[in-house]
């Protein structure tokens, strides 16, 4: 007996909006293989919101700022979960912060849970919203690239790691974890450190676990309690800008 063609109609309806996560989490596997298929794959919801939205993209005012003269601020965010949006807060903490409209962060590097590596230019507007948010990494995963609308320039691109040869050589690393054994005052802590140096830091941004400590050059605790990656990048962005005096 044949199935009226209303029901059959919202069945297929219920399957495309359970699409998100099923297919976040294949592409992201996808990609950090390198495969053709990743590269070729057919467009998604998801990703055709991204493409409408990539104008908004580009657009957050940033003071020009002399990087031959000025020391600045690198952020690393290890293990990130695309497929949740505790990232997405992570990255908009640090892209809103008066250290990036300063013109003082150098750059956002992110390394995903499945080691996908990719890089976010200081000045793109990140969408605020989970949906968008989550098209737009999706589309980065497949296309290894987003490029402003009527521009060259690529807002976020994949790159190939190790995140090391990127960073400049007057450096320090610096990684968070709650059960490192060395507690600091955050505003202290960065204020002792000498003016040419540039500030890196790596954070974890994932919901349990530790960053490696491979090739940070110390390992600090910034609270006696747990804290997310957003509110620990919102501490280290304010003692920054107290370090600059940056208002």
């Amino acid at each position: 007996m044949v199935r009226p063609y209303g029901i059959k109609g919202h069945k297929r309806k219920r399957r495309e909006e359970n699409y998100e996560k099923e297919e976040i989490e294949q592409v992201v596997e996808e990609t950090a293989g390198t495969t053709e298929k990743s590269k070729t794959a057919a467009a998604t919801p998801d990703e055709e919101k991204a493409g409408e939205v990539v104008h908004e993209l580009a657009g957050i005012p940033i003071v020009p700022c002399d990087q031959s003269t000025k020391t600045g601020v690198i952020f690393i965010l290890e293990k990130a979960s695309l497929e949740v949006g505790k990232v997405g807060k992570a990255i908009l903490t640090i892209l809103d912060s008066p250290v990036n409209k300063s013109g003082r962060l150098r750059a956002l590097y992110v390394r995903t849970d499945k080691g996908v590596l990719f890089e976010v230019k200081p000045h793109v507007r990140i969408p605020r919203t989970y949906k968008r948010f989550s098209g737009i990494m999706l589309q980065l995963l497949q296309k290894l690239s987003i490029t402003a609308v009527g521009k060259r320039e690529k807002l976020l691109r994949v790159i190939k790691g190790p995140v090391t040869q990127y960073l400049p050589i007057n450096s320090q690393k610096i990684g968070f974890s709650h059960s490192s054994e060395k507690l600091v005052d955050m505003r202290d802590y960065v204020a002792a450190v000498n003016d040419d140096v540039n500030l890196v830091f790596v954070v974890g941004a994932m919901a349990h676990g530790k960053i490696d400590k491979e090739y940070v050059d110390d390992f600090i605790s910034i609270s006696d309690y747990p804290l997310s990656a957003a509110y620990c990048i919102s501490r280290v962005c304010n003692a920054v800008e107290q370090k600059w005096k940056i208002v």
